[in-house]
């Protein structure tokens, strides 16, 4: 279960590789985190700029002067980054059970305020609603995405218990 937030380690990683794409400056980096989440989602500015500034003292990057742009404080990869960067990639290999952990928890959040009697959230007509249409509208935005990303969305009916039978991997302990 997560205590809170992304993954521990995932806009570190994230800056890592968008800096091997190439020299990046913070509003930068903050504005293509939140188009790769489609714009759900972008980390503050409390939390990539002392990303780089640790990069810096690490050594894993480093600041670039550009002319055309002498204000800006950009930052590129470095040698030593690039190896942070490949032992990166394998430590946020290992967390996808902490994104399905913090997509699945937000939206069981969402559920209780929408069926829970112990949360009486004001539901104004004009606006979003927690209720089972707007679940549903969440549910089939997943799925098209599914279908974008990869093929055509199939149901899985096995029991969860089946499932990581199946697929190998150490059953969920919330379940």
């Amino acid at each position: 279960m997560r205590k809170s937030g992304p993954p521990k380690g995932l806009i570190s990683y994230m800056v890592l590789e968008l800096l091997e794409e190439k020299p990046r400056y913070g509003y930068e980096i903050l504005k293509e985190i939140g188009d790769i989440s489609g714009g759900h989602w972008e980390p503050s500015y409390g939390s990539v700029y002392p990303i780089l500034y640790k990069f810096e003292d690490n050594g894993w990057a480093q600041r670039i002067e550009r002319e055309d742009e002498p204000d800006r404080k950009y930052f590129e990869l470095t040698e030593s980054g690039e190896e942070e960067l490949a032992e990166k990639r394998v430590e946020t290999g290992a967390k996808a059970r902490e994104f399905a952990d913090v997509i699945l928890g937000f939206y069981h959040v969402y559920v209780a305020f929408a069926t829970d009697e112990r949360f009486d959230v004001e539901q104004p007509a004009e606006h979003w609603r927690f209720d089972e249409t707007f679940s549903r509208w969440i549910c089939e935005q997943v799925v098209r995405h599914h279908e974008y990303y990869f093929d055509d969305f199939q149901r899985i009916e096995e029991t969860p218990e089946e499932f990581y039978e199946r697929m190998n991997v150490e059953e969920d302990p919330n379940d």
